[in-house]
C-alpha cells in the first residue's frame, strides 16, 4: 500500500484470510489486537515489551494462541505522507514476521492511530493503537 491509501482502496487480501493479528511496532513495545473479517472489529491483546529475538518469541505465542490466517502492521508516515525511519523499521518488521511466520503480512499507514487512541483515553496506548490499526484496515475489505 502507498502511503495514505489504506482508506483509498482495498488490500487484495484473500477471502479464506478471515482472522488477523495486528500490530503496532514500537522499539520497545508493539501493541497487539486481534479481530475478525466477519465482525470487522479489534480487541486490544497486552502489548509485548521485548525487543529484538524476544520480541519475536513473543509474536511467535500470540501466533500459537490465536492462529490467524494474517498479520496487520502499522507503518507510520509524516503528515505529508513521507517516509521516515519509523516507517523503514515497521517495514522491516513486517518484512520478518513474514518470513519467521509465513502468512501474509498487509501494511496500514498508522498516521495519528497513537494520537487517535490517547484522545479516547486509552489505559494501553500501543494495543489501543493495535486495534485502531486493524479496524482501519478490516473497514477496506469487501
Amino acid at each position: 500500500m502507498t502511503p495514505g491509501s489504506a482508506r483509498a482502496e482495498a488490500p487484495a487480501v484473500p477471502l479464506h484470510c478471515q482472522s488477523f493479528l495486528a500490530f503496532d511496532f514500537g522499539l520497545k513495545r508493539t501493541g497487539v489486537a486481534i479481530g475478525t473479517r466477519m465482525l470487522r472489529s479489534a480487541s486490544p491483546q497486552p502489548t509485548l515489551r521485548a525487543e529484538g529475538e524476544a520480541r519475536f518469541a513473543a509474536v511467535a505465542e500470540r501466533i500459537r494462541e490465536w492462529q490467524p490466517d494474517a498479520l496487520v502492521v502499522g507503518v507510520p508516515y509524516h503528515p505529508d505522507g513521507a517516509s521516515h525511519e519509523n516507517t523503514r523499521r515497521a517495514q522491516r518488521f513486517a518484512r520478518q514476521l513474514h518470513g519467521r511466520f509465513h502468512l501474509p503480512v498487509f501494511e496500514v499507514d498508522e498516521r495519528y492511530s497513537t494520537t487517535e487512541a490517547l484522545s479516547q483515553g486509552a489505559k494501553d496506548a500501543d494495543a489501543a493503537s493495535a486495534c485502531i490499526i486493524l479496524e482501519q484496515f478490516l473497514r477496506t475489505l469487501p
